[in-house]
């Protein structure tokens, strides 16, 4: 479980890397006409981006969380001003989805007029709902049918941004599509597509997870019905019992000469699964899912992560498909479990090493072993870049200093903690 040559890093050196990180993410904002501030998908982009996935929308809870953690104002003003940004792209989007599009804006900018006291957010956020709801063609919003891009992450930020009537109209459209299978019940990810993906992202367990939490929050026991179904399927798919969990990333294999089979992170693998299993037993009482919560994390930590044991094997430090996604469910886990810091610190010395510092401040380059050169720009946002992990960090730093093990900002797919058992 150990990475070789790891070591445990001081938790101010920790800090004094989010605050590094923090310092490269201010840096690569680009004021906007308004006054405001936005990101590039990368430094080396000609636009900037407004999406929750990795761009401006998802840097802001980075800033929330910076200023809880530090009680500096300047974060805040900056969350402000990157909230500015996005009043614009709420009405210029395509996208309705939760990752990609309005519905992430719709999350954050409630997020900042609940934190900040800005009322222009609110109303931006308000403007962002109801056209999403506008959009709505009675099943789906665009080709995507899943929780990135689609009902289930529109149905997750809808309800957490205040309207769950929105929410409910978004999942319901599962009950009527839902294909039926030996062992329960999934979808396709996208239409024109045969294989069938079955993890958080953009599969089976992602729709499941926006199916209890919007059945759970509304009273609505179809859906929660529903998603025990969906969740089943996967289970009935696991390869790693009993001890652990491990189903494939799709059925048949989806895209198998660029795609592996196997995943640990958030987006396909145990990692992810992990949080759908803390929503169904905040949502059911059942022990069971803590059970199942557990085995996937058994797989995670004898996975061999973080380690880069072959190429394409583990090349991603982010929170989407990488190191701190596995970060964020150890950190839960300190929280509800009390479980030992040992391998949050593998984790976190990891991401330490791996870090670019300079007087620019710090960031993180993911890998790609089909390209000559490997490494790739380090990018600002949430899912692959310096805002994903530095809010890892700092709640890492929380945590070992006996602080609050909660976010600024609670993810949309990823439950609050519960006290501990």
């Amino acid at each position: 479980m150990t990475a070789p040559g790891a070591t445990v890093v001081a938790v101010d050196e920790v800090e004094g890397i989010a605050v590094d990180g923090l310092r490269w993410l201010t840096r690569t904002a680009r004021e906007t006409p308004e006054g405001g501030l936005a990101w590039p998908a990368a430094p080396s982009d000609d636009a900037v981006e407004p999406m929750l996935y990795n761009g401006t929308a998802g840097n802001i809870p980075t800033l929330l969380e910076a200023w809880r953690h530090f009680g500096d104002d300047a974060y805040a003003d900056t969350a402000l001003r990157a909230a500015r940004a996005l009043a614009g792209p709420v009405d210029d989007m395509d996208d309705d989805s939760l990752y990609f599009g309005r519905t992430g804006l719709a999350l954050v900018l409630r997020a900042v007029h609940t934190a900040l006291d800005d009322s222009a957010s609110g109303e931006a956020a308000d403007r962002a709902l109801r056209l999403v709801r506008s959009r709505f063609d009675g099943t789906r919003w665009g080709e995507l049918f899943e929780l990135m891009g689609g009902n289930a992450g529109i149905g997750l930020g809808a309800l957490l941004a205040g309207d769950p009537d929105l929410a409910v109209l978004a999942v319901e459209p599962y009950l009527r599509t839902a294909e039926r299978t030996a062992n329960g019940v999934h979808w396709p990810h996208r239409t024109g597509v045969t294989s069938r993906l079955h993890h958080v992202s953009h599969g089976t367990l992602g729709i499941a997870l926006a199916l209890a939490r919007v059945g759970g929050a509304t009273g609505r026991g179809d859906l929660l019905d529903l998603a025990l179904s969906a969740t089943a399927d996967v289970v009935a798919r696991d390869t790693a019992g009993p001890e652990g969990f491990l189903a494939p990333h799709s059925t048949p294999q989806f895209h198998p000469e660029v795609i592996e089979p196997f995943s640990y992170g958030w987006c396909h693998g145990p990692a992810g699964d992990a949080q759908l299993f803390r929503t169904l037993r905040d949502v059911t009482s059942d022990p069971a899912w803590t059970a199942l919560a557990d085995r996937c994390w058994h797989t995670v930590i004898y996975s061999g992560l973080p380690r880069r044991l072959r190429p394409g094997f583990w090349d991603n430090n982010g929170r989407c498909c990488g190191t701190a996604g596995v970060l964020a469910l150890a950190c839960d886990r300190i929280a509800e479990r009390r479980d030992a810091y040992g391998f949050a610190e593998v984790l976190v010395a990891d991401l330490a090493a791996r870090a670019t510092r300079d007087r620019e401040g710090a960031r993180w380059s993911n890998f790609d072993f089909r390209s000559a050169p490997g490494d790739l720009e380090p990018q600002p946002g949430w899912a692959m870049g310096t805002a994903g992990i530095v809010r890892e960090l700092l709640r890492y730093v929380r945590l070992a200093r006996g602080d609050a093990p909660g976010y600024a900002f609670t993810w949309p797919d990823q439950p609050p903690v519960s006290p501990p058992a």
